[in-house]
C-alpha cells in the first residue's frame, strides 16, 4: 500500500505498545471522551478484538447513557473486523467519515494492525509504567550507570516509520508524526527510580525524537467506571467526588492539553496551534 493510500481526512492518534498493563484503553478511552467534551467528532476503532477492553468500554457507556437517559459525549466506534491491511483501511475510511479525530486502540502484544497504525499514527501515544521492564520495550539501559546503550526494536520501528513519512509529508501535505510517551501510575515509583526513569527518557528522547508528559495515576476508581463506561469528566452523573478523584481529573485534562491535538475549527473560534511539519532531527545511535 503507497503512503498516499493510508491518509484520511481525521486526524489519527494512535495508542500502541506491545506491552500489556500500562493503561492505554484506560488513557485512550478518557482522552477520546475528553475530546468529544471539546466539541470534536470522535471515531475509534479497538483493533484489540481479543480482550476488546476499549470496545466493551464504549458499549457500557453507551448502555448507561440508554438506561439514564442522558447524553453522555463520546466516540463513535467498532472493532476491526476485516483480516488485511486493506479492510481495516476500509473500516477506518467507513467509520472516520466526517470526524475530526479517529482513535486506535491496539493490543498489547506485536501485531500486524497495530504495527500499521502506529506507522501511519498523527499522534503516537505509548502509555508506559515509570519501571525498566516498561522502559525496555522503546530502549536497553547498562545495568550498572542505567545509560542507554541502544534501541529497542520499537522505538527502531517507529523511527523508521518516521524517516519514511518525512521524505513524503511535504508532497502529501502530512504533518510529522508526533510521538508521546505517556507516563502512567508514577506516583507508585520510588524517588531514585523515577530519576533514573527521566535521566533514561530525556537521553532517549533525543536521540529519537519522543515527548515524554505525564499521565494517569493508578486509581482504583478507573476500574470501577469501567462497568458503567463513565469517565472522571462525567460531572453529574459520578455522584459525590473526593479530592483525588478531582485531583485525577485534573491530571486528564493536563494529559490531553499536553498532546497538543489540532483541535477542529468552529465558528468565531480560533483553533489550536498545530505543530511544526519538520522532519526528525536525530538520528538513533
Amino acid at each position: 500500500m503507497r503512503e498516499s493510500q493510508l491518509l484520511t481526512t481525521p486526524h489519527r492518534i494512535v495508542f500502541a505498545n506491545e506491552k500489556g498493563g500500562t493503561g492505554k484503553s484506560t488513557t485512550a478511552v478518557h482522552v477520546a471522551v475528553a475530546l468529544a467534551y471539546q466539541g470534536a467528532t470522535v471515531a475509534a476503532l479497538d483493533l484489540d478484538t481479543r480482550q476488546a477492553t476499549f470496545f466493551r468500554y464504549c458499549e457500557n457507556r453507551s448502555d448507561t447513557q440508554t438506561r439514564r437517559g442522558a447524553t453522555l459525549p463520546g466516540p463513535v466506534f467498532d472493532t476491526c473486523h476485516g483480516d488485511t491491511i486493506e479492510s481495516l483501511e476500509a473500516e477506518a475510511a467507513r467509520i472516520g467519515e466526517g470526524a475530526d479525530f479517529i482513535v486506535f486502540d491496539t493490543p498489547g502484544r506485536d501485531d500486524r494492525f497495530a504495527r500499521h497504525v502506529a506507522a501511519s499514527a498523527d499522534t503516537l501515544v505509548t502509555p508506559m509504567n515509570d519501571s525498566f521492564v516498561d522502559f525496555d520495550l522503546i530502549g536497553q539501559v547498562d545495568a550498572e550507570t542505567f545509560k542507554v546503550r541502544k534501541l529497542s526494536f520499537y522505538a527502531e520501528l517507529i523511527w523508521e516509520a518516521r524517516i519514511k513519512r518525512s521524505r513524503v509529508q511535504l508532497e502529501e501535505s502530512r504533518r510529522e508524526m508526533d510521538w508521546v510517551v505517556v507516563r502512567n501510575r508514577t506516583g507508585y515509583t520510588d524517588a531514585r527510580n523515577q530519576r533514573r526513569i527521566d535521566q533514561a527518557l530525556t537521553e532517549l528522547s533525543k536521540r529519537v525524537g519522543f515527548r515524554a508528559v505525564q499521565g494517569l495515576s493508578e486509581r482504583v476508581i478507573y476500574r470501577e467506571l469501567f462497568p458503567s463506561g463513565l469517565t472522571l469528566l462525567d460531572k453529574g452523573h459520578l455522584g459525590e467526588l473526593g479530592t483525588s478523584h478531582l485531583v485525577a481529573r485534573q491530571e486528564l485534562r493536563n494529559l490531553v492539553q499536553n498532546l497538543r491535538l489540532p483541535m477542529p475549527k468552529r465558528d468565531g473560534e480560533v483553533p489550536r496551534a498545530d505543530l511544526p511539519a519538520t522532519a526528525p532531527a536525530h538520528e538513533p545511535a
